[in-house]
């Protein structure tokens, strides 16, 4: 865990692939409990720490996570989120190259709690919520493909179900079509940047997260900086 923001009403952590964000079944401590425990050591705060999850990322995905650390940042964080008024922008790895250098995608998704997966049909289904996203190529190298992702809707697990319908699942991700896993078991998607009017301030915060350290990720972030 990283703390890349932080005032009095919230917080902004690049979380690593393979923390969780809330508790779940295996038990193993949410990066929710780590930044709590972070933020009473910093402040020697006595008593119980007040810390809101406004969003997630799947597991597997690492980036920008914005906590809220007053009741009313939460309430209004939620809202934006609720409302679209965050702009979150994603990158992501592929094998295969997209069939457009930019697209727009629009599919209908249903999930199933049973193998945590999700579908993506092209046309409406019953129970199925529609999906939207923007895509635009930023880097190619010989073997893989950089995409900046930009989310219309909020969707389980959606970059990766949509991005692997047009036949680019993303690089280590197996659960949708990749052929190899990554060797530290994350997927080649991150949460690279975020964007919002401050719920009590009302100024302008613009995170862009680091890069993780991996080769690929580094040869790609050189890549995009000198086009």
């Amino acid at each position: 865990m990283q703390v890349v923001y932080e005032d009095n009403h919230i917080i902004i952590v690049n979380k690593a692939p393979g923390e969780i964000v809330q508790g779940d079944k295996t038990g193993d401590e949410p990066l929710v409990e780590t930044v709590k425990r972070w933020i009473k050591e910093k402040y020697d705060k006595p008593g119980n720490v007040f810390l809101g999850v406004v969003h997630r990322l799947d597991r597997p995905v690492g980036g920008l996570v914005v906590f809220a650390k007053t009741s009313k940042a939460l309430t209004r964080m939620n809202e934006m989120f609720r409302d679209g008024k965050v702009k979150k922008t994603y990158w992501a790895i592929t094998r295969n190259r997209p069939p457009h250098d930019s697209d727009r995608l629009v599919h209908y998704i249903t999930s199933t709690e049973r193998n945590n997966k999700s579908y993506a049909s092209p046309t409406p289904r019953k129970d199925a919520k529609e999906a939207a996203l923007s895509y635009r190529l930023l880097a190619s190298s010989d073997r893989y493909h950089l995409l900046e992702v930009n989310l219309e809707t909020g969707r389980k697990h959606q970059i990766r179900v949509q991005l692997a319908a047009i036949g680019c699942p993303l690089r280590g991700d197996l659960k949708y079509g990749d052929r190899r896993s990554n060797p530290d078991g994350s997927i080649s998607l991150m949460a690279r940047r975020i964007t919002f009017v401050h719920p009590v301030s009302g100024e302008t915060i613009d995170i862009t997260a680091p890069l993780p350290d991996d080769p690929l990720w580094q040869a790609f972030g050189h890549l995009t900086e000198s086009s």
